[in-house]
């Protein structure tokens, strides 16, 4: 067989719609007898400054399309609605430049396709990483990562760095970007199976996709934009394609593929994974069609012996920008900048929700919540405690010391977030709940110390959690994930640090709510709600 060489992933065009920031910090220079684009490296930190700002706070137009259709479809569920509804709200609250989407601003990933012919002088990842710096401190955006001092002691870095920054070799005169902003929940909803030639045939192929959609759970924000890749030559050249595909990075390719290897996009496929998540009815967190909103099946080469299979999401903040640097300046993505468009002029029609005294002694509280079933939507009023993972590492230290349970943490219910930087003039900053199963470890010893007797927080639980709160009579309140800033707006009234304050956005909490949205999940007598939709 005579060589032939593959572009591995064949984008055929981009039909992105980008605005220019600027034609400084560029000029074309010659180099004997080429031509280089010379970038000043302050254009890196000024591109990578304004992607971060812009995905934090606003969405592609497709995106807020997508939950607008799930409004209008008359297949959709009340849920489904109500979700898609709430989290355009949140997308018009957002977009006024105060308030991120999302109380986790994530991990910020940079992606770089480097022209031969492009010169910068300097190492591309330290001024892409003032960029995003920059925002982090300048924005009402949280840092989220913690560096590691020893193997188990570890601290906030105070700045959201460092950011993942890979950068490729390519042909040409001009620089590409991907900048996402990965929150916890969807990069923990990334999976990577090593199955073999086996699962090549529809039959096999089919039933391992309904097994491992039931995985992904609602704990990182549905609606999802799905990402399935089967093979590649590596297990990471396969998840690499993973987090791509579900940026919609891959959007172009073919859609067939070649002798020479190149990856191509499975429109059959696609419509048949869209079909099995419509029908696992897990919907859009509490029940319904929309579990996801599209999927993209990206085929690839593999090993004979080794046929990897990646999965993953981008969340309902599905935070992902293009970017780039050419000779005729500085570009980035447009993002949609009036999310309120695509809001209906009335809000779906719901049943009224259950309004509940947080400020009533816990006994009463749980006397009241068990007289609904699951599925019975909540209006909370009141007192919430929030901690999360380091809190009640904190707390279980505590207890192994024999030391007594906190009394706030029996006295109130227990909201699982960390906020974001709160806005000048604000009560709070992007606050929405964290995903609950992470905590599941802790529930039954916090229980049975008369503490976590209600939780809320996002996704579903193991059968641990139901377990405990059937003997101990605890509930586990489903609370929207993804509409952070409208919750900071108009349903939290107050904030302030009641212990452990140098853990940062992981210090506990006191916060006064009014009529914060949430579901009964899990009650106090053995029902959960994703464990009956899952039979």
């Amino acid at each position: 067989m005579e060589f032939r060489y593959q572009d591995p992933y064949p984008i055929q065009k981009d039909d992105t719609v980008y605005k220019k920031l600027t034609s400084d910090y560029v000029k074309v220079e010659q180099l004997g007898d080429r031509e280089i684009l010379t970038i000043d490296p302050k254009g890196l930190e000024l591109l990578a400054e304004e992607a971060m700002a812009d995905v934090s706070f606003m969405l592609r137009s497709s995106h807020l399309e997508s939950l607008r259709r799930i409004i209008d479809d008359p297949e959709a569920t009340d849920n489904d609605r109500f979700v898609a509804y709430n989290l355009l709200q949140n997308a018009a609250v957002a977009a006024e430049g105060a308030l991120p989407s999302c109380q986790d601003t994530g991990t910020a990933i940079v992606m770089g396709k480097k022209g031969e012919n492009v010169y910068t002088g300097v190492d591309d990842g330290e001024y892409l990483s003032k960029g995003i710096y920059n925002t982090y401190q300048k924005r009402n955006l949280r840092y989220s990562q913690v560096v590691p001092l020893t193997m188990f002691d570890e601290k906030n870095s105070g700045s959201n760095l460092p950011a993942q920054i890979d950068i490729y070799a390519k042909k040409g005169d001009y620089y590409e970007f991907l900048f996402l902003t990965k929150g916890g929940g969807s990069a923990n909803k990334t999976f990577l199976y090593q199955k073999t030639k086996s699962l090549l045939n529809e039959k096999s192929l089919e039933e391992f996709i309904k097994e491992k959609i039931s995985d992904l759970g609602t704990a990182a924000c549905p609606p999802y934009h799905l990402a399935l890749v089967i093979g590649g030559t590596s297990a990471e050249a396969n998840l690499a394609a993973v987090k791509k595909a579900s940026a919609k990075y891959y959007d172009h390719l073919p859609t067939e593929g070649n002798e020479a290897g190149q990856a191509f996009r499975d429109l059959e496929w696609e419509a048949k994974v869209q079909k099995i998540c419509q029908e696992s009815a897990i919907g859009a967190q509490f029940g319904g069609k929309y579990l996801t909103h599209d999927v993209r099946v990206i085929r690839l080469p593999r090993h004979a012996a080794s046929c990897p299979v990646g999965m993953g999401v981008s969340c309902s903040a599905d935070r992902n920008i293009k970017g780039k640097i050419t000779r005729e300046g500085i570009f980035l993505e447009q993002l949609e900048e009036n999310p309120k468009r695509f809001l209906p002029d009335t809000p779906p029609h719901l049943e009224e929700a259950v309004e509940i005294d947080l400020n009533k002694p816990m006994p009463e509280i749980l006397a009241e919540l068990s007289k609904y079933p699951i599925k019975t939507r909540l209006k909370l009023n009141g007192t919430l405690i929030v901690a999360r993972d380091i809190a009640h590492a904190k707390i279980k230290e505590l207890l192994d010391a024999g030391q007594p349970m906190p009394e706030y943490f029996k006295n109130h219910p227990i909201y699982y977030a960390g906020p974001a930087k709160t806005p000048e003039g604000m009560a709070s900053g992007s606050f929405g709940p964290t995903t609950a199963g992470r905590m599941d470890v802790y529930v039954n010893e916090f229980q049975s110390h008369g503490g976590s007797m209600i939780m809320l927080a996002k996704g579903n639980r193991t059968k641990d959690v139901t377990n405990a709160c059937n003997m101990y009579g605890g509930f586990y309140l489903g609370s929207i994930g993804g509409p952070a800033a409208i919750l900071a707006k108009d349903n939290i009234l107050s904030v302030e640090v009641v212990d452990f304050p140098e853990l940062g956005m992981e210090a506990v909490r006191k916060i006064e709510v009014k009529d914060f949205p949430a579901f009964i999940i899990t009650d106090d007598k053995g029902n959960d709600f994703f464990a009956d939709l899952a039979h």
